[in-house]
């Protein structure tokens, strides 16, 4: 009999398929809801009642590590176990600020994603052994909330001034982000300072 209720949110089409119809073939595992957009995980969840929420990071809409906060909110009896392309330590530093049980890189084998998806349920938390080491030693982003706001807003070329609009700030107040920005990641402008701090998983 089929017990554990899953919610998959995955933007690849072929991937989310694949990943539902492996998990159906667990015995004990029922994918109840796939959604391929982050803004549709929560409504998923709170009419689907989940057990477990497996969402990507890099989702259209919402982020998974931000839709996993909302979840912790609204669903808080949802454990969310966070499977990503990226494992990247600072990702899994915010996933885990954002509450999820477990963080797991799509690279591993099915079966450990069921065995994980079963020790979330009993209150274990599942971290991937390497990316937990890796993690520990990278140590906290040194970027503040606002620094990470001013570098988002940084993309397709944005100037100071629209950027200044944007997030309803003086440019001034914009210019002495990006530089203490710049400063932190050791990089020599906002473009680069904005792709260090992704591929760190600060963003």
């Amino acid at each position: 009999m089929k017990n554990i209720r899953v919610l998959l949110a995955e933007d690849q089409g072929m991937m989310r398929g694949a990943l539902a119809l492996l998990l159906g073939m667990e015995p004990d595992i029922e994918v109840v809801a796939q959604v391929a957009a982050g803004d549709a995980i929560v409504d998923a969840a709170l009419a689907h009642r989940p057990d477990v929420a497996l969402l990507d990071i890099e989702l259209p809409g919402l982020s998974g590590l931000d839709a996993a906060a909302e979840l912790r909110e609204q669903a808080p009896d949802c454990r969310v176990l966070i499977l990503t392309t990226f494992g990247r330590p600072g990702y899994l530093r915010r996933a885990m600020e954002a509450g999820a049980a477990g963080f797991l890189v799509k690279d591993g084998p099915v079966e450990d994603l069921a065995v994980a998806i079963r020790r979330v349920l009993t209150g274990e938390t599942v971290v991937d052994p390497a990316l937990a080491a890796a993690a520990l030693s990278a140590g906290p982003s040194p970027l503040t909330a606002r620094e990470c706001d001013v570098l988002k807003a940084s993309v397709d070329g944005a100037t100071v001034a629209d950027i200044a609009a944007k997030l309803h700030l003086s440019e001034s107040t914009v210019r002495n982000y990006l530089s203490s920005a710049i400063g932190k990641t050791g990089t020599r402008n906002r473009m680069e300072a904005m792709r260090e701090a992704r591929q760190q998983g600060w963003l």
